[in-house]
């Protein structure tokens, strides 16, 4: 098995690490489902549109993507370290799990 060119993180991780300034969030979901409620600070930029013009929209490294419960994402995270991104994460459980835990969201 070929092991992940990002790394794969919980939500606890992943606000630490935004909270810290250690990397920024990509909301990958659809304009409803970030409309219901997304982590503040985050660019909201739809999976298709990563999709088809990476560069316009992964421009730095330390990203961490996020969608619903985290397949989404895996897919932009791929996307994003195949443009030669080394700190790029995955938010496994995504915003419901976000949400489960009773982290701040905005809408």
């Amino acid at each position: 098995m070929t092991e992940e060119p990002f790394r794969r993180i919980g939500v606890e991780e992943a606000r630490r690490m935004l909270d810290a300034g250690e990397a920024y969030a990509i909301d990958v979901r659809e304009p409803d489902e970030w409309a219901s409620g997304h982590i503040q600070g985050a660019q909201h930029i739809p999976l298709a549109q990563i999709l088809s013009r990476p560069h316009q929209h992964v421009t730095r490294d330390n990203v961490i993507f996020v969608c619903a419960v985290g397949e989404r994402s895996g897919v932009a995270s791929e996307m994003a370290a195949a443009l030669g991104f080394e700190h790029v994460y995955n938010m496994q459980g995504g915003m419901t799990d976000w949400k489960a835990r009773g982290f701040p969201v905005e809408t």
